[in-house]
């Protein structure tokens, strides 16, 4: 397939009609000057040593040394290259324990959070050697599969949290088994499994499973980090710590014993993480003790550049223009090659500072690329904008300026960049490598739905993208685990919602049942009582009837009111 890198410099083919134009005119106003002077067929006799050709071809010449010039900026491009670059290192594995204990915050900030540091830290140290991440809990899986970029190495590492993984537990065996599966086939190379973890096996197995790695060529040095004598597990935002089946707290202690035991099994060596960089420095004295090799990467760029093709072309025509005389005297040769040697050197002249004002994006995206390989991410970002201020249609500074601000965490800014690049971009493979960077952002944030967008979107532009593929999956599953947990979590707040009504009506009740006490706990009269009562009120009132009889029985006293 061919193209060209930068086609708006063809424009600057519209040059040639123009000059052809200007010549035409100028031979035109020529030969009416020369029809002043008398017949044409007695000037040409007057005149033997004038050619009537040479100045045209010469002319012509020129015009298509000028259009392979402007070819040449454009940068045509054809076909597949292909480089092999060589480095001297080793492979590592890291196993990082993302089991719910590692939360616990008796190591600043947390035990997974000082793992996480510690890992980047070893990333940092890199130079040729090749990495690769797993992660594991009661389950395991890769993380990262073996390569040599470490700005992924790093994005991939900041994403990981215990809510990855659906079985909770430690089995250090399937990890390290998996860990030995994971190494290139490259035999002589020192091979390391890195296991962080607090040490808490629940599965058991993992002496084995070292013994297993050490046969293999393999080393196995485990990381423990915590403390010994225990510490809570909070709950992500809620304050409180983890508790049992009796309503205890969970103490999470580090089982240094079990560590030296894998470690040793492993022919590795064990290595107590604190708060400070020692395990840092001895775990790199370890890893310098294994034995580096010379490995072979190759590298596919898309297209490879075809303007040499193009400038010897040019070359050969100015050559063969300079050889050409105008006039058929031998007296005027001197005089007719200094004349076109001027005119080349002119057009030469003309030619080189156009191309260095039109090399100059390139040259930006150059210096951008030297600085981010040196880590220099931030100063890498200024280069790439000065190259998108000279060709805002570089979707290769584009491209790379996402890459420089993804490295920074500017993780929105990034995505806006690569979207940028995927639409500018012709190159299905380039376009491809956009929306996987766009992935990667989204699956960081957790927005599985638009990463499985962008990587089935990058997959249809590349097929044959086995760590798309992989992520797409691993997207998959993560989006399939947040909306199981978003369903417990629904779940669990409608069984609250229904405890919480439950216990409303059971109130109710018990307030209702405490007034029906009250009611009954209020004195009542019993029928022996009522009868004595009302034996007691018929006695009475028969010994008053009694003694009214007895007072109308005695005579009466008669007074007599006298009248004054």
């Amino acid at each position: 397939m061919f193209r060209f890198e930068d086609p708006i410099y063809l424009y600057l083919l519209l040059l040639i009609p123009v000059l052809a134009a200007i010549r035409f005119m100028t031979y035109r106003n020529r030969k009416k000057r020369l029809r002043k002077f008398g017949d044409p067929q007695l000037l040409k006799e007057l005149m033997p040593d004038v050619s009537r050709w040479r100045p045209g071809v010469k002319f012509w010449l020129l015009e298509a040394a000028l259009a392979l010039l402007v070819l040449m900026l454009a940068r045509p491009q054809l076909g597949t290259r292909i480089s092999h670059e060589k480095r001297t290192g080793i492979e590592t594995i890291i196993c990082v324990d993302i089991s719910n204990s590692m939360l616990a915050e008796d190591v600043t900030p947390s035990r997974l959070d000082r793992a996480k540091m510690m890992v980047e830290n070893l990333v940092d140290h890199f130079t040729d050697d090749k990495i690769g991440l797993i992660v594991f809990a009661g389950d395991a899986f890769v993380q990262l599969p073996i390569t040599s970029d470490y700005v992924s190495a790093k994005m991939f590492l900041s994403s990981i949290n215990p809510s990855m993984m659906a079985t909770q537990g430690t089995d250090i065996a399937r990890a390290v088994d998996m860990a030995t599966h994971s190494f290139t086939q490259e035999k002589g190379i020192g091979k390391a499994i890195i296991v962080i973890t607090d040490g808490e096996d629940h599965e058991g197995g993992a002496v084995e499973a070292a013994e297993a790695a050490r046969k293999a060529d393999m080393r196995v040095y485990m990381l423990g980090i915590g403390s010994t004598g225990g510490a809570p597990i909070p709950l992500q935002g809620t304050g409180d710590y983890m508790t049992d089946n009796t309503g205890q707290t969970v103490m999470s202690a580090l089982n240094e014993e079990m560590c030296k035991q894998i470690a040793s099994a492993g022919g590795g060596a064990y290595i107590h993480v604190e708060n400070n960089s020692n395990a840092q420095d001895l775990l790199d004295q370890e890893l310098e003790k294994l034995a580096k090799k010379e490995t072979q990467s190759t590298i596919y760029s898309d297209y490879d550049e075809q303007f040499q093709a193009f400038g010897i072309l040019a070359l050969l025509l100015i050559i063969i223009e300079i050889c050409i005389l105008e006039s058929k005297n031998p007296l005027l040769k001197r005089v007719s090659l200094f004349g076109g040697r001027k005119i080349t050197a002119t057009v030469l002249l003309t030619m080189v500072v156009t191309a260095a004002v039109a090399q100059t994006d390139r040259q930006y995206v150059r210096q951008g690329n030297k600085l981010y390989r040196a880590g220099d991410f931030a100063n890498a970002e200024v280069s790439y904008r000065k190259a998108i201020e000279k060709n805002n249609r570089n979707s290769q500074a584009i491209y790379n300026l996402g890459n420089a601000l993804l490295a920074q965490n500017k993780d929105s800014a990034a995505v806006v960049e690569f979207e940028k690049a995927a639409k500018q971009e012709g190159n299905e493979l380039r376009k491809s490598k956009a929306y996987h960077n766009m992935g990667v952002v989204c699956q960081r944030h957790q927005m599985y739905g638009e990463a499985i967008e962008a990587y089935k979107q990058s997959l249809r532009l590349n097929p044959h993208d086995d760590e798309t593929r992989y992520n797409l999956e691993l997207c998959k599953r993560q989006q399939k685990q947040q909306q199981q947990n978003q369903q417990n979590q629904q779940n669990q707040q409608n069984k609250d919602n229904k405890k919480d009504q439950q216990k409303q009506e059971q109130q109710q009740k018990q307030q209702q049942d405490k007034q029906q006490q009250q009611q009954q706990q209020e004195p009542k009269m019993s029928k022996e009582n009522a009868e004595q009562l009302l034996n007691a009120a018929m006695q009475q009132e028969k010994q008053t009837q009694e003694r009214m009889k007895k007072a109308q029985q005695k005579p009466q006293r008669r007074h007599v009111e006298k009248n004054w």
